[in-house]
């Protein structure tokens, strides 16, 4: 059986960051935009568990705990961003009846 080495980690989480990517940049509506977010973040917290859990050319860890530390803080970042964000995009729809973002006219400074 094959092992599972560091390309399986990466492949997904580059897979992952792209789809956020382009879902940021090309949807509509605040919905889809916040789930391009999310991706983005989660094909970042995959690379940063696997940049500390396979160790480099040299035999050593190059993010052995803060690889960790820093998928959990995304984590966090990522639950209070979503709260936040959803607030906003209700209140928007409460105003607007849409959540379209180009109908934002009224928000540019």
């Amino acid at each position: 059986m094959p092992e599972i080495g560091f390309e399986h980690y990466l492949i997904p989480g580059a897979i992952l960051f792209v789809c956020g990517a382009v879902s940021m940049a090309t949807k509509r509506n605040a919905i889809g935009i916040l789930i391009g977010v999310e991706l983005v973040l989660n094909g970042a917290n995959i690379n940063f568990v696997a940049f500390a859990s396979f160790p480099d050319a040299h035999g050593k860890y190059a993010f052995e705990l803060e690889g960790m530390m820093f998928a959990l803080f995304v984590i966090v970042l990522a639950a209070a961003e979503a709260a936040v964000a959803l607030a906003i995009v209700l209140n928007f729809y409460n105003n607007h009846m849409t959540v379209d973002v180009d109908t934002a006219e009224e928000l540019k400074g």
